[in-house]
């Protein structure tokens, strides 16, 4: 049960990274596309939810008591400010399946007030005029995220970026072109030199002060990347990156 609930999760970041590349790949090549919020997310449920044993890790929550809003905050919102106790009708997708179930508001943990007892994010995707297809084997959770924006705008552009380069790096991809750091950045430089890239971008991302109280020697994962390179005697380009504009404008040097 904990493997399906890790895969699902997995499903969700793969998806959400794959939808952010697209938009912000579209959005610097100067193309059309439209983001359609879907409802949100079921990520996790409490035990003592009331809709425990009705939704499930996975499922997307499009309506409450008839009301389709446009982000996860409006839903909160919705019902945090209804007695506990107070019944609410959800509709929601079950693998591909349209559903509802009716059940009471629970008081949540360390707060003051009521809520399903679901942890939740938004779901949305990604329509383009030609359609975007990425193939991830079996890669797993969001850190592709940079590499895939790279490759759809290459795509876009005319394909020109390489210039016979061998590309690698890595790096979450928000929707608004900002690059995230990841884990194991270490194992993906060895496995980058390996298979003979000549270039690998890491997340720059500076330490703030209370990761640096935290952890005085803290390094981030550009530092962490290039530390790897020199200790495996590797002779790839370790590029530091904030943000996709970074990328874009060192390929385009």
């Amino acid at each position: 049960m904990i493997a399906v609930k890790r895969l699902k999760l997995q499903t969700y970041e793969m998806q959400s990274a794959i939808n952010d590349a697209i938009q912000v790949a579209y959005k610097k090549a100067g193309r059309s596309y439209q983001r359609k919020y879907l409802g949100i997310y079921v990520m996790s449920l409490m035990k003592r939810s009331q809709f425990n044993g009705k939704l499930a890790i996975g499922d997307t929550v499009t309506m409450i008591d008839g009301h389709h809003f446009k982000s996860s905050t409006a839903f909160i919102n919705y019902v945090k400010d209804k007695p506990v106790g107070t019944k609410v009708t959800i509709t929601y997708q079950h693998k591909g399946q349209t559903k509802k179930t009716t059940q009471s508001l629970i008081h949540l943990p360390n707060t003051k007030r009521s809520g399903l007892g679901i942890t939740l994010v938004d779901h949305s995707t990604i329509k383009t005029k030609t359609p975007v297809k990425v193939t991830v084997s079996d890669i797993g959770g969001p850190s592709a995220g940079l590499m895939f924006t790279t490759a759809i705008y290459d795509q876009l552009t005319g394909g020109h970026l390489r210039k016979g380069r061998k590309i690698a790096g890595t790096g979450t991809m928000a929707s608004n072109g900002a690059v995230g750091p990841i884990g194991g950045i270490d194992k993906k430089v060895v496995a980058a030199n390996h298979e003979g890239a000549t270039i690998f971008f890491a997340p720059d991302i500076p330490a703030t002060a209370a990761m640096k109280k935290a952890d005085p020697g803290y390094q981030n994962n550009y530092q962490v990347a290039k530390k790897a390179a020199k200790k495996i005697h590797s002779h790839m380009k370790i590029v530091p990156v904030k943000n996709f504009t970074d990328a874009v404008n060192y390929l385009a040097k």
